[in-house]
């Protein structure tokens, strides 16, 4: 295993262990500054190529590939060792959780919450919970399987195993699931933006990586001066993305609660999912926790770019992933105090 894949997980710092109320400070302070000075986020919002934009590109870039340098393609040899947790973990992200949201959306958009939900938007509020739920995340789950003591080694191996389906799979399940919701699918803007928010950061990221781990404890000295400005990162495209929503946000908070609806279920739902399916195969605690939060998640930096990209930032689509980046934070640690205090009632099944 190479130097990365060792089992050992990086230290929470001070923006990790304080995520949730930092995620709540920058929407705040997003959604403030939205409301007092739009012009200057309808500028930034006009700073694009090819639907592409840029303030937001560099941002998420910045975000995540110090995360992605952690992936090692190496591990995948390792998958035989803990088959149940991955097989189950490939179960619940590419089976059950993009197929689960866009049926919750028709449920929740389309009938329980359709009358007070503006009509004109219907098809794009489900676009965005499909977007939101496409694809697991590859970058916070090193934090969230660090929260569980979760084994490092399935954790870096799930997600080089993710990240190569991810490149293969994102674009026909979006394509396929907002077909079948009677959405139109621009093709040219989804692939471009499936290389450009995937495969070139994954593939810088895998550079840098082979470039520093040339040299024992470089890389993960790198990583580490890098995560911070990661965290940074992730907390200026929050500032932005609720900035560019800001107005939206306090004209229809209602309706934020009721997008809120359908991904606290998917979260919860998979989550649960995943980690009884461990218990119940016989999986280790240590792989279970990991396989419930990665299962769980979702690539929202990702579906946010990718929803301003096809729909635009006024649209329904790029609301519906803002509200999955303010529930899936607090959900996702809420998930992880429920993995590590039934420690004692998961191992009564697994040691037996």
């Amino acid at each position: 295993m190479s130097e990365a894949g060792e089992a050992r997980q990086p230290v929470l710092g001070l923006f990790e262990r304080g995520l949730s109320l930092w995620v709540a400070l920058c929407i705040a302070v997003g959604i403030t500054l939205g409301h007092l000075a739009p012009r200057a986020f309808e500028a930034l919002a006009s700073l694009e190529v090819a639907r592409i934009n840029l303030p937001v590109g560099v941002l998420i870039w910045a975000m995540i590939v110090p995360m992605l340098m952690r992936v090692d393609f190496g591990a995948l040899a390792g998958v035989r060792r803990h088959w149940r947790g991955f097989g189950i973990t490939l179960l619940v992200n590419w089976a059950v959780k993009p197929f689960s949201m866009a049926l919750l959306g028709w449920i929740f958009v389309r009938h329980v919450f359709a009358g007070w939900l503006p009509a004109a938007q219907h098809d794009s509020y489900i676009a965005g919970l499909i977007l939101l739920a496409a694809a697991p995340c590859t970058a916070m789950v090193f934090i969230w399987s660090q929260l569980v003591r979760g084994e490092a080694n399935f954790t870096l191996t799930q997600v080089a195993l993710n990240d190569t389906i991810m490149l293969f799979a994102f674009a026909p399940i979006v394509a396929l699931l907002l077909g079948v919701a009677s959405i139109t699918v621009p093709w040219d803007t989804l692939l471009l933006s499936v290389v450009l928010y995937i495969l070139a950061p994954l593939a810088l990221a895998q550079v840098l990586r082979n470039v520093l781990s040339r040299r024992a404890g470089t890389l993960e000295a790198a990583i580490r001066h890098m995560q911070p400005w990661s965290m940074l990162a992730l907390l200026a495209t929050l500032v932005l993305l609720f900035g560019f929503q800001g107005e939206a946000i306090l004209r229809q908070p209602l309706v934020i609660a009721m997008l809120a609806v359908p991904i606290a279920i998917q979260v919860t739902v998979n989550a649960g999912l995943a980690y009884g399916l461990n218990r119940a195969v016989g999986e280790t605690h240590c792989v279970a926790g990991p396989s419930a939060l990665i299962g769980a998640s979702n690539f929202f930096e990702l579906a946010v770019a990718v929803a301003i990209a096809l729909f635009g930032f006024e649209s329904g689509a790029a609301l519906a992933t803002v509200v999955g980046v303010r529930i899936e934070v607090p959900l996702m640690l809420v998930v992880a105090g429920v993995v590590n205090r039934s420690r004692a009632w998961y191992e009564r099944v697994t040691r037996a």
